[in-house]
């Protein structure tokens, strides 16, 4: 099989291009994980709920979803699977590779030439179980590339495709390149923090973000949690903001909100 030559940025000096040899199981895994919280005044408005997120977040809309991401990054289709669940809840699959050509599905004679190895899952998790109605919406996006391919230049997007609440973002980097004089390079692309490609004006929706990172290990973790809002804002129906249940609700909801952030049990 004849060999690719991947162009990456030296670790040891970030203004010059090194060449790479054709061997490559870098594998790069961007997990999004969010968290999305609506308020529920009586049974029925926790139908209303249920029937909201299976039209707007069923399978269909979440494969689109995926299938943007494919083109941002600058991968190709190669097969998608969706699936929705009864009573409520999605998940899909998206496999692409690396070869350039913004998204769209490449013929499967041409598949055989490629190593790369790269996917899209994505499940839903909505929850109205609640008794005290704090209802919630839960999105895993989980973003496994092998090549060129960088998955966080995909994660303004995710925040512009989803209504955020709490956010955890995990990037972690396993494998290895080799240059052509056969060093392993362990990571392509160096960064401070996931923060780093956040977009300032996503950033200041949120009050709190926190990292844990070990770069010395290749791992990463970004958690955000947006700023303080009105009732309005996670009301099905906003005329309800003076309902007499909604400031107790509020404070529910806010006790929600941090404890998913601190992950307190």
């Amino acid at each position: 099989m004849e060999a690719k030559i991947f162009m990456f940025e030296s670790k040891l000096s970030p203004n010059q291009k090194i060449k790479i040899s054709g061997f490559n199981n870098l594998t790069k895994v961007l997990s999004f994980n969010l968290y999305d919280f609506c308020i529920t005044l009586n049974e029925e408005q926790k139908g209303q709920y249920v029937n909201y997120i299976n039209d707007k977040y069923n399978a269909t809309r979440i494969a689109d979803i995926s299938r943007k991401i494919v083109e941002i990054i600058e991968a190709n289709i190669l097969a998608v699977s969706a699936q929705d669940y009864d009573p409520v809840g999605a998940s899909t699959m998206v496999l692409m590779s690396d070869i350039k050509g913004g998204g769209e599905p490449i013929p499967s004679a041409q598949v055989s030439h490629h190593l790369d190895k790269s996917h899209i899952t994505a499940h839903t998790y909505p929850d109205a179980a609640d008794p005290d109605g704090i209802c919630s919406f839960r999105v895993d996006f989980d973003i496994a590339t092998c090549g060129e391919i960088i998955p966080l230049n995909a994660i303004n997007y995710l925040f512009e495709a989803f209504e955020c609440d709490v956010v955890y973002v995990d990037y972690v980097v396993r494998g290895y390149t080799r240059l052509e004089n056969g060093k392993k390079i362990y990571n392509d692309h160096h960064f401070n923090s996931i923060q780093d490609f956040i977009k300032p004006e996503i950033k200041r929706n949120f009050t709190y973000m926190a990292d844990i990172n070990m770069p010395q290990d290749n791992i990463w973790q970004t958690k955000m949690m947006v700023k303080e809002m009105g009732a309005e804002n996670y009301l099905l129906n906003p005329h309800d903001v003076n309902h007499p249940d909604v400031p107790m609700k509020m404070e529910l909801l806010k006790k929600e909100m941090k404890e998913v952030y601190n992950m307190i049990h």
